[in-house]
């Protein structure tokens, strides 16, 4: 036995201060030291049809259509009352001076209560951005925490004479919170020890927003050690039979948390150096089957670069193949004058993920249960030939149609979809969806690889990510005002020279 080890329980008992654990290491030295320099991408090889030019390929210029695209759909969320009912000071009626404004909304708020309202927000329709690998997530999560904080200094600092963050401090600390997220996802499964991807958000954006809060590197270890220790959500409230709207919210929870450790550190609290490796009381003993976290890639850009935007269709990522295949078969029926009263029966081919997580047998309690089940989201647009946020409401719900359509589908896993899912060069999220018709026509299998908001497709993808952006921001703030954001946003060049808070100031409202 170890000298270290207790000979009656086998606990370490030898008190000698460990070095930080290497990932929390690397975390730190890649927040404080890395530049962004990414390259810029030609047509790509493997797919010659999908051209990728240099523009949209820019990780800046990726990163700010991101930041566009996620203030989008925080404001769209605020159509839902739902949300927010859950937004606003815990006190109402408190403004704090200075303090963190909520884009879309009259309220100012400490940064930790701003971490929540605008991540929230932004996750509450299932809309922004998205990252698949050994564990799934939405990257742009992170941007509750990050553009709390930077508003927050910008406003605090300009009242104290002092220069403010720009937008450029808000798309660096986006890039970063997408690559520590996103490769810690690519070869470690959180959900398959029943933890919530929310884990990542709140480890990211603790990390980014010490650099922003002015931690060094040792406090920004000293930051990531406490949100690797502190308690971790489990996945229950996104599957069956318990999901509910706990998964639209529970970003926003991360991001909160994240800022108020990073804000503890910089008060003096110290951290916790072998929070992952500690024996019997570390997070791999105790949480993860005692197995270490495996890298595929070093830090760098290339989560940011090769994020999935959600343009077509406000569904659960896996879903969005599957739905676009719809909406080309709800056409093909149209034109056959069918309807789907016709049909006998759907077959699905997916990925092993979307088994897991959308292929839901039985009744839909709520909101929250619809858009993670991939036989609602293919019903919704073969019937009505569209998918939006409403259409998860009760009173498309109540239609009998979709239920009697649902049962009708089956769901096969494709083993070529759920190798090519990881494959680091392809990161495809494939469905293919055939119809066999009552009178026994089976019509042509539509298969979809990539989705719009995929790599392989951003030329095409990124005028329909700017209409959606430009949707969102109209039906809420108006035209005049949609006008001014377009405009401030439109350039990389003039956005990134903008003071965060007047960018923000031009998303707030009166009421």
């Amino acid at each position: 036995m170890a000298a270290n080890q207790s000979a009656t329980h086998g606990i370490v008992n030898q008190n000698e201060r460990p070095e930080p654990d290497q990932v929390l290491k690397d975390i730190a030295d890649y927040v404080h030291n890395y530049e962004i320099d990414s390259p810029l991408a030609v047509r790509t090889p493997l797919n010659p049809k999908y051209l990728v030019t240099a523009q949209a390929n820019c990780v800046w210029e990726t990163a700010r259509l991101c930041l566009i695209d996620t203030l989008g759909c925080g404001l769209e969320a605020l159509k839902f009352e739902q949300c927010t009912n859950l937004l606003g000071p815990v006190v109402e009626g408190t403004v704090v001076p200075n303090g963190t404004k909520v884009p879309g909304t009259p309220y100012q708020l400490d940064p930790i209560r701003g971490a929540f309202n605008i991540g929230t927000a932004i996750r509450w329709l299932d809309y922004n951005d998205c990252w698949l690998a050994a564990e799934w997530g939405h990257p742009s999560d992170n941007l509750g925490g990050i553009l709390a904080v930077a508003d927050w200094l910008a406003r605090t600092n300009k009242a104290k004479g002092l220069p403010a963050p720009k937008i450029k401090d808000v798309l660096e600390a986006m890039i970063k919170a997408h690559e520590i997220q996103g490769c810690l996802a690519l070869e470690n499964s959180f959900n398959r020890v029943g933890l919530d991807h929310v884990v990542l958000v709140k480890v990211a954006t603790t990390a980014v927003v010490s650099k922003l809060l002015g931690l060094n590197r040792n406090q920004t270890i000293d930051a990531v050690s406490q949100a690797w220790v502190d308690g971790q959500s489990l996945r229950t409230y996104r599957h069956v039979p318990n999901t509910m709207s706990r998964k639209s919210w529970a970003a926003g929870d991360a991001c909160s948390r994240a800022v108020n450790l990073a804000l503890m550190v910089k008060k003096g609290m110290g951290g916790i150096p072998s929070v992952l490796t500690a024996k019997t009381w570390g997070f791999y003993d105790v949480l993860f089957k005692s197995e270490s976290f495996k890298f595929q890639r070093p830090y760098g850009s290339y989560v940011m670069e090769n994020v999935l935007f959600k343009i077509s269709y406000p569904a659960e990522f896996h879903s969005q193949t599957a739905c676009e295949a719809a909406m080309i078969l709800h056409g093909e029926l149209k034109r056959l004058g069918k309807s789907t009263d016709d049909i006998a029966n759907i077959r699905i081919r997916t990925q092993e993920a979307a088994i897991r997580i959308i292929d839901k047998k039985g009744p839909l309690n709520n909101y929250a249960d619809r858009d993670h089940c991939i036989q609602y989201m293919v019903a919704v647009p073969l019937i009505y030939g569209r998918l939006t946020a409403q259409d998860y409401a009760d009173d498309v719900a109540s239609d009998p149609r979709i239920d009697i359509l649902r049962a009708k589908m089956e769901c096969v896993e494709d083993k070529t979809y759920s190798l090519e899912y990881h494959a680091p060069e392809k990161r495809s999220i494939g469905n293919a969806i055939q119809i066999t018709l009552k009178d026994g026509t089976v019509l042509d299998e539509v298969a979809v690889e990539y989705p719009v908001g995929h790599k392989f497709r951003r030329e095409e993808g990124i005028p329909l990510l700017l209409e959606k952006f430009e949707r969102h921001v109209s039906e809420h703030l108006g035209k005049e005002r949609t006008e001014k954001i377009i405009k401030a946003s439109e350039k990389l060049e003039n956005i990134k020279k903008m003071d965060v808070d007047q960018y923000v100031d031009l998303y707030v409202t009166e009421k």
